[in-house]
């Protein structure tokens, strides 16, 4: 029988936990703005009800982050310092979507079936949307993949348009036309403009940490014509030589 002593495992390193649970939080956040999507367009009140979990469960993971965070942050490299850091900045955002996806499905319940067909539907397109912009920001956050954010930053442009629309609809309302749960359908276009504003700061932490740069130097070298983006890849590429 061989007396060599059997090694343990070694913990999981608290900064790879503390990263994954990050991007697990983005999941919960991402489900809850799926759920948002589909208790509206179906009229679900159980459905919404549901939402009251996920904000719980955000909350707790905001608090387990920015623990672990504190503990961590001196036992890391300074790369893997910056990066969590914006752990905990995405877990600021993030637990606010789940606030504003709550206050989004009590409006919903409270409005019922009183909702208009063409709200319903634009509603539904923006928890759709937010519901991209979060899953985008956690892929982004979880390959390091800039590009991806920069999606997401972009796709904030939508969220803009259709609260736009339901606020022209409902607050200048052009065509006078009898208007139902105006109120809550305000309230609620508002908490999903919000939401997709916080996942837009997802993808600028994203953007900073990864490249070290503004949003707007980002985004600059995302807006290069094609022609100017070859030249610098011929540029880099004689660098290189």
């Amino acid at each position: 029988m061989s007396t060599a002593s059997v090694k343990s495992p070694q913990p999981e390193p608290s900064y790879a936990r503390l990263r994954q649970r990050t991007i697990e939080a983005c999941r919960v956040a991402q489900e809850a703005a799926a759920t948002a999507a589909e208790g509206i367009a179906t009229g679900s009140s159980p459905l919404l009800h549901t939402l009251g979990e996920r904000e719980k469960q955000l909350d707790e993971m905001d608090m387990e982050i920015d623990a672990g965070v504190t503990l961590a942050i001196n036992q890391v490299s300074e790369t893997e310092a910056r990066e969590l850091l914006a752990c905990m900045k995405f877990m600021i955002s993030l637990e606010r979507i789940g606030d504003l996806l709550l206050s989004f499905g009590s409006s919903a319940q409270a409005a019922g079936p009183r909702l208009d067909p063409q709200d319903t539907r634009d509603l539904t397109h923006m928890a759709s949307v937010l519901e991209k912009m979060l899953g985008d920001a956690g892929t982004a956050f979880s390959t390091r993949d800039v590009k991806k954010a920069v999606d997401v930053i972009r796709a904030d442009a939508e969220m803009d348009r259709l609260r736009n629309l339901l606020f022209l609809r409902h607050i200048e309302n052009p065509e006078n036309a009898q208007r139902q749960s105006s109120l809550q359908v305000i309230f609620m276009t508002q908490s999903l403009e919000r939401a997709g504003d916080h996942a837009k700061n997802l993808a600028e932490e994203v953007c900073h940490f990864v490249s070290g740069h503004t949003v707007r130097h980002v985004l600059m070298a995302y807006d290069k014509p094609v022609e100017q983006m070859f030249l610098d890849w011929l540029r880099s590429r004689d660098d290189k030589h």
